[in-house]
């Protein structure tokens, strides 16, 4: 759930400009910064709080996002298939082929986490439209996310916590979250049976949260997204033993030619929940096939376009707007306090451990 790559050293000027655009982003989203920082309630969630429990649960990586913290960057484009333009007036619908740069990662917070840890990848994309809008998503394999609020997603960071007399989390901890919590048995279905998979490439990466897309009559679209790859695994396809088979895979399929995936928009129907991101929606609702994403190349995450992108799902361009679920505000100003955490610590960073990584 939170910022997700890693920078090289940084001159004092650059980090300056970096900063000051952080700042312009948090700005424009400051009445869901309040909600969870704490200015209206003392008591309430803040960011700080949030980004602590990862680092209590992760460990420290100086310079690394504090969650999906191990990942790749991509470069590429999506071209529109006009099926969204009624929808919505963002030039990423209209317009024949928008410039992409993303990150495919691990969700765990530990950049040296082996790729069998965790079944879950994650995408995160940032469209830039020819008018400098920008359109920023970070999607998961997982179809719902495992509760509705920040509140209850910081308990369950909580849960899986070291006690300080073992060093180690509590067994009965977690059980006993989600014995009180209800609304995640949609993701413990799907945890149950999902397996890490053996690439990136054939993995199906969901928005989870809800939008709105908004057209030129000013009407609104309540919608989730999905990538669909059009690769598929082979029959019996199963992930390899090893720490880091899931980059190695990526290079070798994109040397091969261009990778690609269907943006498939789905259409609430009057009633379904756009607040909560532990619910699904019913099947058949409407799909619209929006266009397709063509990665082109792969650059390391420490020295690749990626690297100082923050992938705030609120950073939206006219014709798409957020919704208001909760969990959308605490992305945003988590996101944003990782960042300013990671490019403070980027000399803490040995130039012998930064080539290594690389």
């Amino acid at each position: 759930m939170v910022d997700r790559s890693s920078p090289p050293p940084l001159s004092a000027a650059s980090l300056t400009l970096r900063l000051a655009g952080i700042a312009v982003v948090v700005a424009a989203v400051a009445g869901a910064f309040a909600y969870v920082n704490g200015t209206f309630d003392p008591q309430r969630l803040t960011p700080k709080k949030l980004v602590n429990v990862l680092e209590t649960n992760n460990g420290v990586h100086p310079g690394f996002r504090r969650n999906h913290a191990k990942g790749v960057c991509v470069i590429g484009h999506f071209e529109s298939s006009g099926e969204a333009r009624s929808y919505s007036t963002a030039q990423v619908f209209n317009e024949a082929r928008t410039p992409v740069v993303g990150r495919l990662a691990l969700p765990p917070g530990n950049p040296y986490a082996p790729d069998s840890a965790i079944p879950i990848r994650s995408m995160a994309l940032r469209f830039t439209q020819a008018n400098g809008q920008q359109w920023r998503t970070g999607m998961n394999s997982m179809p719902v996310f495992p509760v509705g609020t920040p509140e209850a997603f910081y308990q369950l960071q909580q849960a899986q916590s070291p006690l300080p007399s073992t060093g180690k989390p509590d067994p009965a901890a977690v059980p006993a979250f989600f014995g009180s919590h209800p609304e995640a048995a949609p993701f413990l279905a799907w945890i149950k049976t999902a397996k890490p998979s053996a690439s990136y490439v054939t993995e199906t990466y969901n928005s989870v949260n809800a939008f709105y897309l908004v057209n030129a009559a000013g009407q609104k679209q309540a919608v989730r997204w999905n990538m669909v790859p059009q690769a598929v695994d082979a029959p019996g396809a199963t992930a390899p033993e090893g720490s880091d088979f899931l980059e190695k895979d990526l290079v070798q399929r994109i040397a091969a030619g261009p990778l690609r995936w269907q943006l498939m928009i789905t259409l609430a129907n009057p009633g379904d929940p756009v607040n909560d991101a532990s619910k699904a929606w019913p099947e058949g609702r409407k799909v619209l096939n929006a266009g397709t994403l063509v990665l082109e190349s792969v650059q390391p995450q420490l020295s690749g376009e990626c690297r100082d992108i923050n992938y705030d799902p609120l950073v939206l361009p006219a014709g798409i707007e957020g919704s208001d679920d909760p969990l959308l505000a605490a992305r945003s100003a988590a996101y944003a306090t990782s960042y300013l955490r990671r490019t403070s610590e980027v000399s803490q960073l040995p130039a012998a451990k930064q080539e290594a990584q690389q």
